[in-house]
């Protein structure tokens, strides 16, 4: 007997569902209806600070190049992954004038 990830389906009262279909992919929002926040985070980070931009909606790829773009603009360090862009170090107000450039809606949240 095979195992299938049906989304957690068990049973379906439709009889012409398939499984697979009515899954999508996160769909890519254009940058003027995304709302990211940037966030100041110490924690897990060995007591260094951090600028953490969430929020962000679209494919793997697209946030690896925003990612990129903000690491080279503010000229620091950084990663990019599930869904968080974190930059080394407090650059929150220049991560927002940056992200504003480029027409996302953009504030800052947390501590």
């Amino acid at each position: 007997m095979s195992k299938k990830n049906n989304g957690g389906l068990v049973y379906s009262t439709n009889p012409e569902w398939r499984p697979g279909e009515g899954e999508q992919e996160a769909q890519a929002l254009p940058p003027g209806q995304q709302d990211l926040r940037v966030w100041l985070e110490k924690n897990h980070r060995g007591g260094k600070l951090a600028s953490v931009v969430r929020g962000f909606v679209g494919e793997a790829e697209q946030l690896e190049e925003l990612g990129r773009t903000l690491k080279s603009k503010c000229g620091t360090g950084g990663s990019a992954k599930d869904g968080e862009i974190i930059i080394q170090g407090d650059h929150r107000d220049k991560i927002i004038v940056i992200l504003t450039s480029l027409g996302y809606r953009c504030k800052k949240a947390g501590s």
